[in-house]
């Protein structure tokens, strides 16, 4: 009986930008990197079972973003959560590993912070694989109307709309939103996310961050930008049933990209948790073409 070898994956810290970043790893010091960046509410757990699938052929990397999972900001550090500071603190971070070129995978805040890192450091990507990462306004769904109403109107009162979408409760139904079997969705991920959102200031953080997303979505021009100078080979795998990040936002990179690859999966916003393996297919024929040996120099 032949052997399977799983990679393993390991755990580590690493001062950027005056955080400390915790981040997970796995595959070959010298293969070609592949950046997960995760999205609302969870952290690089959500990748747990992709990572290992990933990394027999690549250096695998995956962050916490700060005020998720298990990365550190110090008091001291006074840190302003916003997207911009995001993406620059993903820069930094991607600096202190000596990240020269990768190809990311975006998903939800993940896709924001991911296409900012872009702009700021275009040369360094060599494929965008985006699952339900939007970058276009017809991507928004109808879920999205409480936050556009908070973002036309920052009150107290919208603010505490929102806050029940940050208890455990909330977020067991955003993972089993547009999920026909949602007896499919392990109890694991919104039950490590309630409990992190749970600390000291973590619900005022993410209530920020709600705030601040409309500067990713008047940002969006200068995203469309990239992908037309640029021309990144992009793989956009959606959750056909998610109603926060619809259709529409998936077939909208071919405007900009008509050589973007797109799938549609009969699932929710957490496409991972119920149909891994064909994100793995997908992902792994796609970065595959990508493999010319002179984009890896």
């Amino acid at each position: 009986m032949s052997e399977i070898t799983i990679p393993f994956t390991s755990h580590h810290y690493v001062d950027a930008d005056g955080v400390r970043v915790f981040y997970r790893e796995a595959g070959p010091a010298n293969a070609p990197v592949v950046l997960l960046l995760h999205g609302f509410p969870t952290s690089s757990f959500q990748y747990r079972d992709l990572i290992p699938r990933l990394a027999d052929r690549y250096r695998v990397i995956a962050p916490d973003l700060p005020g998720f999972g298990f990365t550190e900001i110090p008091p001291e550090r006074n840190y302003v959560y916003t997207f911009a500071a995001l993406a620059n603190t993903m820069l930094r971070f991607i600096e202190a590993l000596g990240l020269a070129r990768f190809a990311m995978y975006v998903f939800d805040y993940g896709a924001p912070t991911g296409f900012r890192l872009v702009l700021l450091a275009p040369e360094r990507i060599w494929a965008i694989v985006s699952q339900n990462g939007n970058a276009y306004e017809e991507g928004l769904g109808d879920a999205w109307q409480p936050l556009q109403r908070y973002w036309r109107e920052p009150t107290a009162e919208n603010r505490n709309l929102i806050r029940p979408a940050l208890t455990r409760e909330g977020l067991r139904r955003e993972y089993q939103s547009g999920i026909p079997d949602p007896s499919l969705i392990r109890p694991e991920g919104y039950t490590l996310d309630a409990a992190l959102l749970e600390r000291p200031g973590n619900v005022e953080i993410q209530l920020d961050l709600f705030l601040d997303y409309a500067s990713n979505v008047r940002l969006y021009p200068e995203f469309h930008a990239y992908f037309r100078e640029s021309k990144p080979p992009l793989l956009a795998i959606w959750g056909a049933l998610d109603p926060y990040f619809i259709p529409a936002g998936a077939k909208a990179f071919q405007r900009d990209l008509p050589d973007a690859e797109v799938q549609l999966l009969p699932t929710g916003h957490f496409a991972l948790e119920t149909h891994l393996e064909e994100i793995v297919r997908s992902m792994r024929d796609f970065l595959q073409k990508q493999l010319d040996p002179r984009s890896m120099k």
